[in-house]
């Protein structure tokens, strides 16, 4: 049963494949099953893992490196109440893979007599049916669109002086067991495009970047506002516009979020304190908080694993429960958190699909996925008219903030003045101040034009990176801290 499910779930190039050096069958899983379980535990999983990555650079107008890795192992975890035992191994030989099967059983032995069930294969949705893997396509369809985005870039302006490109693409296929009976594969694509430009005008130079990508292929570069061209030609845009910045202003004062990748700020400042092992540890601003107000009623906030082809998506999380669309912030109120096994167990609730892992080397634990904030009912063009004197946030950089109590700064890559409702100067140095749930009570105006932002995000928990999406619509907040060095 195993090997033709393996089979049919396409899980074909990894070396535990039916067709590789190795193959799983019942016997060897239920061998493994009881080393892991010698000492007692209460639960144990079994998670194979296969990837395979591909990398290209280009800059001064030649390709500069061309990479390709491949990792492999087993993962095993053993829990008993709220201790956890990991191990794994690069070797797939049968007695390294008992070895480390007992070595996870030993940290968390314990006193139950538990014994695994017959596995049955789990049938998964394909949130990211992929024709054909861009892993599998010639290199010089890859160069080539590194040439196309460096040509699109310096023929946008004589003023750009530097162009940086990267491309990478990977497959990752699991194959996850558990003790108690359920037997999940994944095959996971992604691809990523990224363009990087600088542009100089006597002594000023700024930089301007873009890039996308998600759980494609090749067929991502077909559309026109997401081919290579494209992309070169935005960056070569956001650096010209930026030689003209003006000096941010400084003090509180009304902040229009852009559709899209002001989604990061959602993501980090709001978005990491509703995983639930913050706040099982009661060390999230938003412990003990459900069915309270956490929000204006205009703010409905979603982690939502199944949008099809996004870079946070995934057929199936890392402990084998299918992704779901969870709702966390419900017209203001707090609704639920994102959980794992662990924290769903502690919680007395079912599993959000949100247990996830950056490899084989890790142990699952509550990661978002696709984090965004619905739609409302203003125009975009409406919001902008209600500002006075304000800023435009378009692009973030990135951030730090502080679970326990919401705190973060963002820098902004690309952002506006606006004047009398209407958007004028480009500005440089502009920082946003605040903190999550208190931002999220000052939106005042929500827009109709939700974009979910391009596949570009990495989120990094624990020292663990995992792919994640981030979407919201215009955005108005009534006040929040711009840092810039003018004057308001």
């Amino acid at each position: 049963m195993i090997t033709d499910y393996i089979k049919q779930a396409r899980i074909s190039n990894a070396p535990f494949a039916v067709d590789g050096e190795f193959c799983i069958d019942e016997h060897i899983v239920q061998t493994l099953f009881r080393a892991a379980l010698e000492n007692n535990g209460d639960y144990a999983d079994l998670y194979f893992e296969y990837n395979m990555s591909n990398s290209y650079s280009f800059r001064e107008e030649h390709v500069k490196t061309i990479g390709q890795g491949i990792s492999m192992g087993l993962g095993v975890r053993v829990l008993n109440g709220d201790t956890t035992g990991y191990a794994y191994t690069e070797e797939f030989s049968l007695e390294a893979m008992k070895q480390t099967a007992k070595t996870a059983g030993q940290i968390a032995s314990g006193n139950k007599d538990v014994s695994p069930l017959v596995i049955k294969p789990r049938s998964l949705p394909d949130y990211y049916n992929v024709p054909q893997i861009s892993n599998d396509q010639p290199i010089n369809e890859k160069v080539a669109l590194l040439h196309e985005a460096d040509k699109a870039a310096r023929a946008y302006d004589s003023r750009i002086a530097n162009v940086e490109i990267s491309f990478s693409e990977s497959l990752k296929e699991m194959l996850l067991f558990t003790s108690d009976g359920v037997m999940s594969a994944d095959r996971r694509p992604m691809i990523r495009f990224g363009v990087q430009v600088v542009a100089e005008q006597n002594d000023k130079r700024q930089g301007g970047s873009s890039g996308g990508g998600g759980r494609l292929g090749m067929e991502y570069f077909s559309q026109d506002n997401t081919s290579a061209h494209w992309h070169g030609r935005e960056a070569a845009r956001v650096a010209l516009a930026m030689l003209d910045a003006r000096e941010a202003p400084a003090g509180e004062m009304e902040v229009v979020l852009g559709p899209a990748d002001s989604g990061i700020l959602l993501h980090e400042a709001v978005g990491h304190g509703l995983e639930a092992d913050f706040n099982r540890k009661e060390t999230s601003n938003y412990s003990g908080k459900i069915g309270s107000r956490v929000a204006s009623d205009l703010c409905t906030v979603v982690d939502n694993g199944t949008i099809a082809n996004s870079r946070g998506s995934i057929n199936v999380d890392d402990e084998g429960n299918l992704s779901k669309e969870n709702t966390l912030i419900e017209n203001g109120t707090l609704v639920g958190y994102m959980h794992d096994r662990i924290s769903a167990k502690h919680f007395n609730v079912d599993s959000t699909g949100n247990g996830r892992r950056e490899s084989f080397q890790c142990t699952p634990m509550p990661r978002m996925t696709n984090t965004s904030l619905l739609p409302g009912d203003s125009d975009p063009d409406e919001i902008l008219s209600s500002v006075k004197y304000g800023v435009f946030a378009k692009r973030f950089s990135g951030g730090q903030v502080n679970i326990s109590n919401g705190d973060f700064v963002f820098s902004l890559t690309e952002s506006y003045l606006i004047e009398d409702g209407k958007i004028t100067a480009p500005l440089k140095g502009v920082n946003l101040t605040g903190n999550g749930p208190d931002a999220l009570c000052h939106v005042s105006m929500v827009g109709n034009d939700y974009q979910l932002s391009d596949g570009l995000w990495t989120c990094g928990k624990d020292g663990q990176s995992v792919p994640v999406g981030v979407g919201t619509p215009t955005v108005k907040l009534s006040k929040l801290v711009v840092g810039g060095t003018g004057n308001e």
